[in-house]
């Protein structure tokens, strides 16, 4: 976790560095007690996209580059929102997926900044809600990310 928590040192605010690490804190503590889900991500053409890898793994993942073998499979890439990858996805979904067979496939829209450190701790939060439905309720679902339902 060191690349997040050198980012979050560079925040000016005392009181937000704390909360930062505060949250991302709690999203390790229960990952720990989680199994880890494999997920695959894709882009907007259905190739594999690891430009969210090591934030994904903070937030309880294994990355696969292989949609066959994900329980999850989020489509994510730069520039697009989600009203555009709701445009692209359905052609790309294969009915033989497991992740589509059972609703777990999900649109991710690029409205993080990564070098901001409040954005990048979100994102872990989003991640981690996404894939253990249940375990993590944030509240941004429908606004920065959907489950795709096929």
């Amino acid at each position: 976790m060191s690349y997040l928590n050198e980012l979050i040192n560079t925040e000016d605010s005392a009181e937000l560095r704390e909360e930062l690490l505060e949250r991302l804190a709690i999203v390790e503590h229960k990952i720990k007690f989680i199994d880890k889900v494999p997920v695959c991500f894709l882009d907007s053409d259905g190739y594999p996209n690891l430009t969210l890898s090591a934030i994904a793994e903070l937030g309880g993942a294994t990355i696969t580059t292989q949609p066959m073998e994900a329980v999850y499979v989020i489509f994510y890439q730069e520039n697009k929102l989600l009203d555009d990858l709701m445009r692209k996805v359905p052609v790309l979904l294969d009915q033989d997926w497991s992740s589509v067979k059972f609703g777990r496939v999900c649109l991710l829209a690029d409205s993080y900044r990564l070098s901001k450190p409040e954005d990048a701790v979100a994102l872990v939060e989003d991640i981690a809600e996404m894939i253990h439905p249940g375990h993590f309720i944030f509240g941004y679902e429908g606004d920065k990310w959907i489950r795709f339902a096929v």
